[in-house]
């Protein structure tokens, strides 16, 4: 056998005498949505530090590194934002959340509750998730809002209500893309269409929702006056 060659007569590689190595150390767990695998995984959130290494041996400390997210299932490694991203189970539990609270304040604002409202009320909640949604659900927590409120039905949008509004979509209009978040401001539109024309406190609401969907007002205005063409 040749000097430098190995028994099937390639050439013999070097042992790699120096490098580095991380240690890494668990520091909390959850669930998030893995960009890699694309889906609901486990994680772990762990902190490292990096080694110089001598024959693979630790013998130098270089420094912290992390923290990063480890996936459970594909154990990829991931920067901490991809946390800010909900999981497939809490962005479907926003998005019904969002559609439920648009549909009870464009009724308020209504200030009716006609029939044909709440019918197309209830279909678009039902649609989001709440399946045992009914007329009555909807009509009794309209009233029930206009009395912890103290507000006149038909009246413009208030502080209380457009808080509420917020709260329900601003954590939801960044996961959204923007077909995701017209189709919201229609579904309210519709809602409102369905007793008659725009009143304009039902304007002011769908405005309302258009803001906190990150809609600007041309587009708003575009949407709404879509929404009343027959398709």
């Amino acid at each position: 056998m040749l000097p430098g060659r190995g028994r099937n007569g390639r050439a013999a590689r070097p042992a790699r005498i120096l490098g580095t190595g991380t240690a890494w150390t668990a520091v909390g767990d959850g669930e998030f949505f893995c960009p890699g695998c694309g889906g609901d995984r486990n994680y772990q959130r762990l902190t490292g530090r990096r080694r110089f290494t001598l024959l693979g041996v630790p013998v130098l400390p270089r420094g912290e590194t992390g923290p990063v997210v480890e996936c459970a299932a594909c154990r990829r490694h991931f920067g901490t934002d991809v946390l800010d991203h909900p999981t497939t189970t809490r962005f479907s539990a926003m998005l019904r959340d969002a559609v439920h609270t648009v549909a009870l304040a464009v009724l308020a604002a209504g200030g009716s509750c006609a029939r044909t409202a709440l019918e197309t009320a209830v279909c678009a909640v039902r649609a989001a998730g709440f399946d045992d949604c009914t007329e009555e659900q909807l009509d009794a927590l309209v009233e029930a809002l206009a009395a912890d409120t103290g507000r006149v039905g038909g009246e413009p949008c208030g502080a209380g209500l457009a808080i509420e509004l917020h709260e329900a979509l601003d954590p939801l209009a960044p996961h959204l893309a923007p077909a995701g978040r017209e189709s919201i401001l229609l579904q309210g539109a519709r809602i409102a269409l369905a007793d008659g024309p725009y009143t304009p406190a039902e304007r002011e609401v769908l405005s309302t929702v258009g803001a906190a969907l990150t809609i600007c007002g041309d587009d708003v205005t575009r949407l709404l006056a879509a929404a009343r063409t027959p398709s």
